[in-house]
């Protein structure tokens, strides 16, 4: 009897300890989750402000090309600016989408391995980036040819922004300077580069061909900041303007 006792003290102990270790192990995989989650919010973050933030002082930049004797920001730094300063503006601006590809395509590689498509909040998210991306796609947008980016060429972009030696839950992308290094440099980086630079180079020199698009996608990453921000820890609501054209042109929807 004896015996008997004690070997189902020791199972249940077993048991016991099993299920201790698993929701232990559970607990632990949540927070390792919720914590890269955590990071990849807020790189997505900063790469939405950075871009609408360009996006709106292109926008306001072609309202003040109208008013006579004023200089928006491409007229005046890349057309009309030293060699230097249209390079910064080239090179910058495409960084700045293209840093912005290179978060959405992580989100997109690790969404899975992060095991939160089901949470709703992230489902948003994940709706706003499909928005966003099939905005850049979009042929039915009135003179498409300014950043229009299919779809498969914005993941393209994105892969070649991403750190070659990160790892599911802890990917980042590549910086500025290793950036125009590449541009300089890696002969296949510099053609999809190039894509970028183009398009910098077309929307400042016929505004008309860029204005609709990039008036819809600095709305729409603004829509994107709200989710990853709402209660405006990192960027308050006096930060998140949202460009409206003086003359309605522009549909931000």
């Amino acid at each position: 009897m004896i015996s008997v006792i004690s070997a189902v003290i020791a199972v249940l102990g077993a048991v016991v300890t099993a299920v201790l270790s698993y929701r232990l192990q559970t607990q632990a995989k949540s927070r390792e989750r919720l914590d890269y989650m955590s990071r990849y919010r807020d790189a997505m973050l900063w790469a939405a402000f950075d871009l609408q933030s360009r996006l709106y002082n292109i926008l306001h930049g072609y309202e003040t090309d109208r008013r006579q004797g004023h200089r928006g920001f491409t007229t005046a730094f890349l057309l009309e600016g030293t060699e230097r300063q249209a390079l910064y503006v080239k090179r910058s601006t495409a960084f700045l989408f293209a840093e912005y590809l290179g978060w959405v395509e992580i989100f997109r590689r690790d969404l899975q391995f992060l095991d939160l498509g089901k949470n709703a909040a992230n489902q948003q998210i994940m709706f706003a980036l499909t928005k966003i991306s099939r905005t850049l796609g979009e042929a039915n947008i009135p003179d498409t040819e300014c950043f229009m980016i299919f779809r498969s060429d914005q993941r393209a972009l994105g892969e070649l922004m991403i750190e070659p030696d990160g790892k599911p839950g802890d990917r980042r992308c590549i910086g500025y300077a290793t950036f125009c290094a590449k541009l300089a440099a890696d002969e296949a980086f510099s053609e999809w580069g190039q894509v970028l630079l183009d398009h910098v180079e077309l929307a400042a020199r016929q505004p008309y061909m860029a204005q609709g698009r990039l008036t819809r996608l600095q709305n729409q990453l603004i829509d994107l900041i709200d989710l990853l921000d709402p209660e405006g820890h990192r960027f308050p609501s006096t930060q998140r303007s949202r460009f409206a054209p003086a003359d309605g042109a522009g549909d931000p929807n």
